[in-house]
């Protein structure tokens, strides 16, 4: 199962309140990693807020992308998170794309004055988010939208992004995945909850969503927070998994040696296979 997808690498940063992830930031946009990866959890009183610190890391780098892995829906509502990544996608030049999840640990997020959702509604209030967000970034006005969670009542939109940002979902349960093959761009999923049989599982279903909702799989991104593995395990994850984006270790004497010696090898490989297919 490879979906043809371009191979890319990026890192996952902790967003401690420090300079460190700033600085790791840089090494990676200095390595030429492709994407940066910050985790979403605004009630942890150790990180800084996930949006505030993208946005710093975007103007202190030059090419990389970056991305909230995922950003938590509960504490964001989608009309104002829609115009935050549209505004940092101009000011970066469109280096943004926008991952989203459906919320967890809910006392921390009741806590902090957010809802406390049942399974179902977070899922009903992601499909929501979605419509809404994509409204907000059509350059429309006196936009309705009769939505349960997320309604807008002639909302004027703007501005709109510098590029089309990507809807990434992370998410694990069938009917997530269902929402991903019909209405989202990206799947991004952690290797540490799912194995490599569970993987090739949840694209079959993300694919089956796709289909029946006439959209092409293929352009579905895959992208997997991974941690640091080696280039055999990588190359399969392309191959036979169907996953075309990894997010490694944010060490950066790891980063050095990943970027030297580990992603050459994962895309010559992966090219190589794909040509004997072609064959």
């Amino acid at each position: 199962m490879d979906y043809g997808q371009p191979v890319r690498f990026g890192v996952f940063i902790t967003p401690e309140a420090t300079e460190r992830p700033l600085e790791l930031a840089k090494v990676a946009d200095d390595l030429g990693f492709d994407l940066v990866g910050v985790q979403d959890h605004p009630y942890q009183r150790r990180f800084f807020d996930t949006w505030t610190l993208l946005t710093a890391i975007a103007m202190r780098t030059e090419r990389i992308t970056v991305f909230p892995d995922v950003a938590n829906l509960p504490l964001r509502p989608p009309a104002v998170l829609a115009k935050a990544a549209a505004t940092l996608d101009i000011l970066s030049g469109g280096r943004v794309e926008l991952g989203l999840g459906a919320g967890g640990f809910w006392d921390a997020i009741k806590a902090y004055g957010g809802p406390a959702r049942t399974p179902g509604e977070s899922v009903s209030a992601v499909e929501d988010a979605i419509q809404v967000i994509r409204l907000l970034w059509s350059g429309q006005h006196g936009i309705r939208f009769d939505g349960k969670f997320y309604p807008l009542a002639g909302a004027h939109s703007g501005p709109v992004p510098a590029h089309p940002i990507g809807i990434w979902l992370g998410a694990y349960k069938p009917r997530m995945l269902s929402v991903i093959g019909r209405l989202a761009d990206g799947w991004v999923p952690s290797l540490g909850y799912l194995k490599p049989p569970d993987l090739l599982e949840a694209n079959r279903r993300i694919d089956e969503a796709a289909t029946a909702a006439g959209r092409d799989p293929r352009a579905i991104r895959r992208v997997l927070n991974a941690g640091y593995l080696d280039a055999e395990t990588l190359v399969s994850l392309v191959v036979d998994d169907g996953m075309d984006t990894f997010l490694v270790s944010e060490d950066p004497d790891e980063m050095r040696t990943f970027v030297r010696e580990v992603a050459p090898r994962v895309r010559e490989e992966v090219e190589a296979r794909r040509s004997r297919r072609a064959d």
